[in-house]
């Protein structure tokens, strides 16, 4: 080997490093904080973290530069691809009561590595919604006093022409991050008592803005001489969606929560499910009012909602909008600002991030650290850029987390249970058997065969029309078969979104390759709904899967094809610093590498001869349930 390169052995102790899973402690009900919340509490959570500038501006936005009148079926596609979503999160929420939300469910089923980008993506996440917040409460505040601010502020400082930045620095949303990081920084309580207060304004003017708005409707607003109901067609229909995404991302608020919910087996997904249906049919029934109110190409993208009642004459309902707007916005900007700095305290925790951020202020309960550095990261960036740049860096971050717990879903179905310890004390390790003679073989073989099959393997009703695939480790086929799926749904997803626009395929190759990656797909589906999962009746479980999840991750794919390739590029550099942070930082100090007794596994051949194998941990292939083999023997230890 050449001197300076790394040996084969370090490379394959790094790449367990790198898939080495989170075990989950003890009892899962066990947990340093109060379990106070109910499934109200939980509901009004999530409800507080995706109505926001979503609501408020997004909807302009997108109404006036992407789909028209259209917009109400982009936020529809939206909630729908938010739903199949949720559901995954409402699974691992119910399984894994802990905080840390994507990163914990990616870290317990996919491996550390993917664990540490998620929550890395999490973090850029919360910082843009935040900032993304800032600014819209910023704009809908100056229009209340005439654009007098904006004024005031391009007349002393001018106005910038960067791609990419405001035209000019938004010291009000500044000003305002700093505040609300001031507030949270005080203590749960009375972020808690803020967030209900302005939850509840934030509700009442929906209702008001939905009953206005229809008495103030006007049907020839959707009409051919207004350019129609979706004057920028079925493409306008899909850019629009994966802007929308960005109206759903808080009901992730309620998985980080739930180890604070008193019983989150039913508490999240009833929470999560109850607040997703409430905010989907707020967006589209004001998306509906707001396009018939005025006409679509004459709103303004920065306070939609309030000009419109403005327009119409009626200056008091617009204040009111305006007013109501500013407390919804609070809301979500104080979640962000409470969830992000969590999701940081976690990854500290477990080694992956600074130990400074997990350093909890002892009076007040909060990690101060974390709070100061990210409120201070977010005004920066509220300063400097744009919107809507920030909210189609959001989608691509949040399309990405929602696609691996999605695919954290489909492992997890496949691996085996493990042994339940609700009760909260541990329970004794199984008495190991060892099978040394050829009755002995025999006599293992047979009980095989007799017992139930377990999740990973190969269904007992197909085994006889599927042969070839009993041949192959359940696991190993499982496995391949999702990876497989993933691949298709990446090349199905180019091929819906580019088209012969942007590939130049003639016809026949473009519908030759549509029908390959479609079969592919199908066919991997089928392989995996061919396998035995866990079933649980003690919490809940999305439906029909894996065809769900796969679902999510198809539709998470091509609506993140379908942003702009400039976003991708910004996403690229923030992936590569955090690359830099984790293998700079995160490998070498996370609390795995103290937890990392080598398991020990003999394999007895037939002619007698002894190998040993021994892994710190198994990568996720692996990790899936392997049947057993009558010349194995496992012992631990």
């Amino acid at each position: 080997m050449a001197p300076g390169l790394p040996s084969t052995t370090s490379l394959a102790h790094l790449c367990q490093k790198m898939n080495r899973l989170k075990p989950l402690e003890g009892s899962s009900m066990e947990t340093s904080l109060q379990r106070c919340l109910s499934t109200l509490d939980l509901t009004l959570l999530g409800v507080g973290g995706m109505v926001g500038s979503g609501l408020y501006v997004l909807t302009g936005t997108v109404a006036k530069q992407m789909a028209g009148p259209a917009v109400l079926v982009s936020f529809g596609v939206a909630a729908v691809a938010s739903l199949l979503a949720a559901l995954c999160y409402a699974e691992f929420g119910a399984r894994v009561p802990r905080t840390g939300s994507a990163y914990l469910f990616t870290y317990v089923s996919m491996g550390e590595l993917w664990a540490f980008l998620i929550g890395w993506n999490v973090l850029l996440e919360y910082l843009i919604g935040g900032a993304a917040v800032a600014r819209a409460w910023s704009g809908y505040l100056d229009s209340i006093f005439s654009h007098r601010i904006r004024n005031f502020t391009e007349a002393h400082v001018g106005v910038w022409q960067v791609p990419f930045l405001a035209h000019y620095p938004d010291f009000l949303a500044t000003g305002i991050i700093l505040l609300a990081s001031a507030l949270v920084s005080c203590g749960a309580r009375i972020s808690s008592w803020l967030n209900h207060v302005f939850s509840t304004i934030s509700l009442v003017i929906i209702f008001f803005i939905i009953i206005m708005g229809f008495v103030l409707a006007q049907p020839h607003n959707w009409s051919p001489e207004e350019g129609g109901f979706a004057p920028f067609g079925f493409s306008g229909i899909l850019a629009g969606t994966a802007t929308c995404f960005f109206a759903f991302v808080g009901f992730d608020v309620i998985a980080a929560s739930c180890e604070e919910a008193r019983n989150p087996k039913r508490a999240v997904p009833t929470a999560i499910a109850i607040s997703l249906g409430l905010v989907a049919s707020a967006y589209i029934l004001v998306s509906t009012v707001l396009t018939l109110m005025v006409p679509w190409h004459s709103l303004d993208p920065d306070s939609a909602l309030a000009d419109a009642f403005y327009r119409r004459g009626y200056s008091w309902a617009g204040f009111i909008v305006a007013a109501g707007s500013i407390c919804a916005m609070n809301t979500v900007l104080l979640l962000n600002l409470f969830s992000g700095p969590r999701i940081i305290y976690a990854m500290a925790t477990d080694g992956l991030f600074f130990q400074a951020f997990a350093h909890v202020h002892p009076r007040t309960q909060v990690p101060m650290v974390g709070i100061v550095v990210f409120g201070v990261l977010m005004a920066f960036m509220a300063l400097l850029l744009d919107l809507e740049a920030l909210v189609q860096f959001l989608s691509i971050g949040t399309l990405l987390a929602y696609t691996f717990v999605a695919t954290s879903i489909i492992m997890l179905r496949f691996q085996k249970a493990p042994p339940s310890s609700s009760t909260g004390e541990a329970s004794p390790g199984p008495v190991t058997k060892e099978y040394n003679s050829f009755q002995d073989h025999t006599q293992l073989v047979g009980t095989e065969q007799a017992s139930a099959s377990k999740p990973g393997q190969l269904r007992p009703s197909l085994r006889p029309y599927l042969g070839f695939l009993g041949g192959c480790n359940p696991g190993a086929t499982v496995a391949w078969a999702l990876g497989i799926m993933v691949t298709s749904a990446i090349t199905l997803g180019c091929v819906l979104v580019f088209g012969n626009s942007a590939l130049y395929l003639p016809n026949w190759s473009y519908i030759l390759l549509l029908l390959l990656s479609t079969t592919v797909f199908v066919l991997s589906l089928l392989v995996l709904g061919a396998h035995q999962q866990q079933r649980r009746q003690d919490t809940f479980q999305i439906p029909l899967v894996p065809l769900t999840p796969a679902l999510s991750i198809l539709l998470n794919i091509c609506l993140m094809l379908n942003l702009s390739y400039l976003t991708w590029l910004r996403f690229s550099i923030w992936l590569l610093i955090g690359l830099v942070v984790y293998f700079g930082y995160g490998i070498w100090h996370s609390k795995e590498n103290q937890q990392e007794p080598a398991t020990t596994r003999y394999v007895v051949f037939p002619s007698g001869t002894l190998e040993e194998t021994v892994q710190a941990v198994q990568p996720p292939s692996q990790a899936l349930v392997q049947e057993p083999s009558c010349t194995e023997q496992l012992t631990s230890p």
